[in-house]
């Protein structure tokens, strides 16, 4: 999840104005304001004058419409650097992940206990001599001799040894 916010901290200039309030803006602060006023500069940029548009052009609008918004933004007081909803989502959003991974997990261990159980069973009635038998390939039943017993006590511990901790 990506999120994108409106902050000042991405903005290059930051400034107090006339009145005290600290600007942010991507445009170099106005000449009206003292050198020891200015906060934040870009790195390695020295003091430019704001690029001058013609009167009435689409890009002095522009100008003026960033300006409006940095002096608005910093009126209503430094943006929160995260809204307490989003917050509130992100954390819910994190223990429902903890919840499914810890339930995924108990669900694991519910398995791995029932293969020790039942391997432990067959183990203990291969080791007892009874007499099993098993359906094949072709679905025939065949009664284990010494050497398919031998092949099953293998498995069986086998299971034991990986699931039973």
């Amino acid at each position: 999840m990506t999120i994108s916010l409106s902050s000042p901290a991405f903005a290059q200039w930051k400034w107090k104005d006339q009145s005290g309030r600290v600007q942010y803006s991507d445009l170099p602060p106005p000449q009206s304001v003292k050198e020891a006023d200015i906060l934040q500069r870009p790195s390695g940029s020295a003091r430019k004058a704001a690029p001058a548009f013609a009167p009435g052009s689409a890009q002095a609008a522009a100008a003026a419409l960033g300006a409006s918004a940095a002096a608005s933004a910093a009126a209503s007081g430094p943006a929160k650097a995260v809204e307490p909803e989003l917050e509130a989502k992100r954390r819910k959003a994190a223990e429902e992940e903890t919840a499914k991974r810890r339930a995924e997990e108990e669900k694991q261990n519910a398995a791995r206990a029932d293969n020790c159980m039942r391997a432990k069973a067959q183990l203990r009635a291969l080791d007892d001599g009874m007499r099993m038998a098993r359906v094949n390939a072709k679905g025939e039943r065949e009664i284990l001799d010494d050497k398919g017993r031998a092949e099953e006590s293998k498995r069986a511990r086998d299971i034991v040894s990986s699931d039973c901790k």
